[in-house]
């Protein structure tokens, strides 16, 4: 996947959702981030993203519920090294009942790149049955009101036009 045609500015001005600096025990043979880091990072950027839309751990814990990854994709685009600052950026870009489209865009600040995109649909679940459920009412809404926000940005979002909510 080439990187998106759109200045990095725009993405830039999404929701920071997660801030790290590499590690030295991220390297790999290559002298760069090894690519089983980006699943993690992306997963610890996920959890302020669902905080933002009201899936806290306290609100699962009280609801007996969870998520379910559906399916995702990870595109590398340029490479992360060693002392690198990444700030993980979130757009949403579709929901159902019981589903949330979304991407992660992972920005090289070091840089000035866009190292990687994740794009995953998620699934919201009852735990008691384990088996994906609707969005209870406050959670749809919370959800609606970020996705107006991200629908009516002046840019596409680069999904990879397989994944549905």
């Amino acid at each position: 996947m080439k990187p998106p045609a759109l200045p990095l500015e725009k993405i830039t001005a999404l929701p920071e959702v997660y801030r790290f600096i590499v590690p030295e025990d991220y390297r790999d043979a290559m002298g760069h981030m090894n690519m089983r880091w980006y699943l993690a990072l992306y997963d610890e950027a996920g959890i302020p993203l669902f905080d933002r839309l009201g899936l806290t751990p306290e609100f699962y814990r009280q609801h007996q519920a969870g998520g379910f990854d559906l399916e995702h994709h990870i595109h590398y685009l340029n490479e992360v090294r060693i002392g690198d600052t990444l700030s993980i950026r979130a757009r949403l870009v579709g929901r159902s009942a019981k589903r949330l489209h979304y991407l992660l865009f992972m920005v090289n600040e070091t840089r000035g790149l866009l190292a990687s995109i994740f794009e995953c649909v998620n699934s919201y679940a009852d735990l008691t049955v384990r088996r994906t459920a609707p969005y209870p009412p406050e959670i749809a809404a919370a959800i609606d009101a970020m996705l107006a926000e991200h629908q009516g940005l002046d840019w596409d979002a680069p999904a990879c036009g397989v994944m549905r909510a």
